[in-house]
């Protein structure tokens, strides 16, 4: 038996110097203006003497390396030098790259470029961070989620709650744009907030993601109707070699992704999720139960050299249940706020899709793109009085979004010394509505049915121009950027003129690895579909509405510490807001709202609103350096808004102070651990009116506390802080690896404060109490509703 054992054992040491021997990084070199191989360029890995050079074919081989994570150097006589991170190799699966080399405008062997891989360097050449797919897997805390590793960023707040809302720079979740690969995604979470984006739960896959480019300023001519970022999604090339697939545990949900050649010329990812939170939450005996399921694909064909078609489409169907067995466990510590939650949560079911094609292709001088797509939203929402279905419902909604988009873009780079870009855009959109809820109308201090549907189209059009010009050897690039946007759903956003959106952006390189960036600029964002499609007797009220505009500034310092794979910047920023949408029967700017489960802006709205948001930031970043990773990201923010009578107060993402650290190392034998710690100032937050909301009549329509307009964001909860900490063990086998990770939230289980919720006060049997002094009142409480929970998570990642 031992003599059978050792020859196991040696044979799987033979099997597995063999497959050592095999484990290689491949790769192809391209000049990203022509698509033409480069022949001669030089491969090399980062910290080693092992490289490799491109054949007549501009492909390559680097071998003799053993399984782990590499950083991948490319460069050229002519082209920027260009770092791809933390590329991942087993005994199974060998890398495949694709490195795409940008060409200096200044054709000189004596000035060394060092690239970078945004795509829009010269166009937005401030205010532009990328992450990488590694880095959104192992952050702690993060769940494999790119909304929640994007907060280790600057500008980005940490949102002290289970939500996914992306808010950048004081401005609101619904002010950001999604692209994957150039193709827009309306949306990248599950249950998303209609007219506002968010969600808890993120929508994108991270093993189909190679990188993400964020701009929260200087964005791109070509991507419209974005106030607050840009988020450029590069979803990895798939495979054309073989076969291979993963499948991973996560804290929240099982996914697999499969990829491979679908001939010669194509290839094909995708990826298929399910959450297993409606076990988990029914156990813990929580009152919701929330279900999301999604697939991301990506398919790629070179149909020859000269052309491109690349197919992207991602979908989710959701649904959120109420966990009503909870209601009858009097006894339970939580039974009083359960009983708040299961008396106004909405049951929810929701579904999305997008489905889009880019094909490109190369001449010899430019590149023609076109991109076309149709996305589909569709979310409905309910309430039964009493949880009881047999009742009427005290909440219906129902509404649906659709998309059909086309783009045609030419970049031309023969220019001497210059880049050209432009193109037009159109889009039809499609919009239903059906609501009927109860409304309490503050100045007649009494709650009202609503009820209304309502159905519009509109033709959407547009066009840009972008261009940057280098001087001084390529010390200084200029870019001047124009857009012009406009529709047909309402007189006053039907003239582009109006929308007319010039923007310049400028880099100097003052010394060896220093820079000076600014930009300023005018942007617009089309009212949410929500907002324009509120009706009263069948007819659109917010026809009056105007595209939100936005004046900004940012100019900053950068220095890039290349020899450490670092950036150190400063920046300062300015965003100036006018014909923002204003509530007429709350008198109040929509950026004081906030946002949760639900909708926003469905209502009668102007364009009356004016705000501003102001700050700095400070960022130091490190990629993976002799195994040392690390973010240190702080912001000072400003964010306010007014209100209809012209005071300004601060809005709901008024955060004051950010503060994100991140640091992890990697050790031998495949650990690795990694921490993150966050710091948030309070957000602002207005109490709420407690005699009127007390009232019998108003409770029992609407089950809910009404806020205090006239003290709009007047108290702020405490700042809060969090420290989540990952650790990760992979093991690599001949034919498949295996990474098991632990990860905490909240390691020191601190308290993350909330506003405090007003309920009614209850009997044993869970029924309100009414006012022993005022028959017509019921009796107030306020509940604790801050959290300071651990939360441990075990998961793994199998890959074959």
């Amino acid at each position: 038996m031992h003599k059978s054992l050792l020859f196991l054992i040696a044979a799987l040491c033979v099997e597995m110097a063999v497959a050592q021997g095999s484990i290689a990084i491949t790769g192809t070199v391209t000049s990203k203006n022509s698509n033409e191989t480069i022949v001669g360029a030089t491969i090399t890995v980062q910290n080693s003497n092992i490289g490799a050079a491109t054949d007549l074919d501009g492909k390559f081989v680097i071998k003799g390396l053993t399984p782990g994570l590499y950083n991948v150097q490319c460069s050229f006589v002519g082209y920027q030098t260009k770092v791809i991170y933390e590329v991942e190799v087993s005994f199974d699966r060998s890398a495949s790259l694709t490195f795409e080399l940008e060409e200096n405008a200044v054709e000189t062997a004596t000035i060394e470029i060092r690239g970078t891989s945004i795509s829009n360097a010269e166009e937005s050449p401030v205010s532009i961070r990328t992450i990488g797919s590694n880095e959104i897997k192992r952050n702690p805390g993060g769940n494999r989620d790119i909304s929640r590793a994007i907060r280790t960023l600057p500008g980005v707040a940490a949102i002290p709650s289970f939500r996914n809302d992306i808010i950048i720079r004081g401005g609101a979740a619904n002010e950001n744009r999604f692209y994957i690969d150039g193709i827009e995604i309306p949306n990248i979470n599950h249950f998303a907030t209609q007219g506002a984006s968010g969600g808890p739960v993120g929508l994108i896959n991270v093993d189909l993601v190679e990188e993400v480019e964020f701009y929260s300023g200087a964005f791109p001519a070509a991507r419209g109707n974005a106030l607050s970022s840009v988020m450029e999604f590069g979803f990895k090339n798939p495979r054309r070699d073989k076969f291979t697939s993963n499948a991973v545990v996560g804290t929240s949900d099982l996914g697999i992704t499969v990829e491979g050649p679908t001939g010669k010329k194509s290839g094909i990812v995708v990826s298929a999720r399910r959450s297993y939170l409606q076990g988990l939450f029914s156990v813990l005996g929580l009152p919701f139960l929330p279900t999301y399921n999604d697939y991301n694909l990506k398919w790629k064909c070179d149909i020859n050299d000269k052309n491109q078609l690349t197919i992207i489409s991602l979908g989710a169907y959701d649904t959120f249940e109420l966990n009503l067995k909870i209601a009858d466990d009097t006894a339970s510590d939580d039974f009083l706020s359960n009983k708040y939650l299961l008396d106004n949560l909405a049951q929810n079911n929701q579904w999305n899709y997008t489905f889009g094609a880019k094909w490109d292709h190369y001449r010899d001088k430019s590149r023609w793109t076109l991109v076309a797509s149709r996305n589909m939203l569709q979310n409905e929402a309910f309430k039964y009085q009493n949880n009881d279905v047999s009742l009427p419902r005290t909440f219906d909604y129902e509404s649906s979004e659709q998309e059909y988009k086309i783009r045609l873009e030419n970049k031309v780079f023969g220019l001497k010394k210059m880049k050209l870009l432009y193109g037009v855009s159109y889009e039809r959109a499609l919009f239903d509505n059906r609501s009927s809820f109860d409304e309490y109308i503050y100045s007649l201090d009494t709650t009202v049915r609503i009820n209304f549907s309502s159905a519009y189209a509109m033709h959407k059009y547009g066009f840009f121009l972008q261009s940057s010009r280098a001087w001084l050897q390529e010390r200084l690039v200029v870019s001047f950027g124009l857009r012009a946007d406009a529709n047909d759903v309402s007189p006053s956003m039907s003239n582009p003129i109006d929308q007319l959106s010039p923007r310049i952006a400028l880099k100097y390189n003052f010394a060896p690895q220093w820079s000076f960036n600014a930009s300023t600029g005018i942007y617009y964002q089309q009212p949410t579909y929500l907002a324009l499609g509120y009706a009263v007797d069948g007819k659109l009220v917010n026809t009056n509405m105007q595209y939100i505009r936005c004046d900004q500034a940012v100019a900053g310092v950068q220095y890039n510490w290349d020899k450490r794979n670092s950036t150190i910047s400063v920046e300062g920023f300015y965003k100036n807001y006018s014909q923002y949408p204003l509530s007429i029967s709350k008198g109040i700017s929509l950026a004081n709202l906030g946002a949760d489960f639900g909708t926003v802006g469905n209502e009668a709205l102007s364009s009356d609103g004016e705000g501003r948001s102001y700050g700095m930031e400070f960022l130091y970043q490190q990629k993976l350096f002799k195994g040392f990773y690390g973010i240190v990201a702080y912001t000072l923010v400003r964010s306010e808004f007014n209100n209809s009578e012209g005071k300004y107060a601060p809005s709901s993402w008024d955060s004051g102070h950010l503060l994100s650290m991140t640091l992890g190392k990697k050790f031998g034998k495949n650990w690795e651990i990694g921490g993150v710690y966050r710091l948030s100032g309070g957000l602002p937050y207005t109490p709420d009116l407690v005699n009127e909301s007390m009232l019998i009549s108003n409770w029992n329509a609407l089950r809910i506390a009404q806020p205090d307009w006239s003290r709009i964001n007047s108290e702020r909860i405490q700042a809060f802080q969090q420290l989540d900490v990952r650790v990760d063990k992979k093991w690599y086998f001949p034919k498949w690896s295996l990474d098991l990770f632990l990860d905490i939230q909240n390691v020191f289980g601190q308290t993350s404060p909330l506003k405090p919720t007003l309920d009614v006060q209850r009997d044993a049997q869970g029924q309100p109490i009414v006012d022993p002094n005022n028959s017509n009142q019921y009796l107030p409480l306020f509940i604790d509703n801050s959290t300071g929970t651990i939360l441990p998570g075990i998961g793994l990642i199998i890959e074959l």
